[in-house]
């Protein structure tokens, strides 16, 4: 595995997070890093590409940073070819961490045709559990819910992203907080 490679695709979205023009600027610390924790566990346990999972991590809502939620699996993903290709990493692994990031968001409904697309997917998904405030924060701020609705949106959110899992792995990991969440939410 080729450190320097993640090294850069680290740094360049940490800095692009925390610029002033950046569209969330606390996604690093609350979604990115435990995403990448997960989807990189998963990897290992799977026995997946793991230098294509954690830059497919690292990238994989840099289109949503830049320019907006609104198909930020489109924007994202050529943003992280581009990148790519400067840092003159391998074609072949750069059209596979292009895959990941275009087919990571589930509510697209593109399927993903690898192991590392579906872990991302996964690894996308289980990160919600662990950022709990961010998606009241969503309903308050972006979506102008209510309490009632906002508490609702949330269980049902969380309830979605669980049954999309599909590695068992996956369920395990998380379940103690989907439990959790779903008692807390009831």
């Amino acid at each position: 595995m080729n450190n320097s490679f993640i090294e850069q695709a680290r740094t360049f979205v940490e800095e692009e997070c925390h610029k002033p023009t950046s569209h969330y600027s606390e996604i690093f610390e609350n979604h990115l890093i435990p995403m990448r924790n997960l989807a990189v566990d998963l990897g290992e346990r799977l026995g997946a590409d793991v230098e294509v999972v954690e830059l497919a991590a690292w990238f994989h809502d840099i289109g949503g940073i830049l320019f907006g939620r609104e198909n930020h699996h489109q924007t994202g993903a050529k943003i992280a070819e581009k990148k790519l290709r400067e840092w003159e990493y391998p074609e072949e692994k750069i059209m596979c961490v292009v895959h990941c990031i275009l087919t990571h968001r589930g509510s697209q409904n593109l399927l993903p045709e690898t192991l590392e697309a579906q872990i991302i997917l996964e690894a996308d998904s289980m990160s919600n559990f662990d950022n709990l405030p961010g998606i009241f924060k969503a309903a308050y701020v972006d979506e102008g819910l209510t309490q009632p609705e906002a508490k609702k949106s949330a269980r049902e959110k969380l309830a979605r992203k669980w049954h999309k899992l599909q590695f068992a792995e996956s369920k395990q990991l998380i379940q103690p907080k989907y439990e959790a969440a779903m008692l807390l939410l009831s």
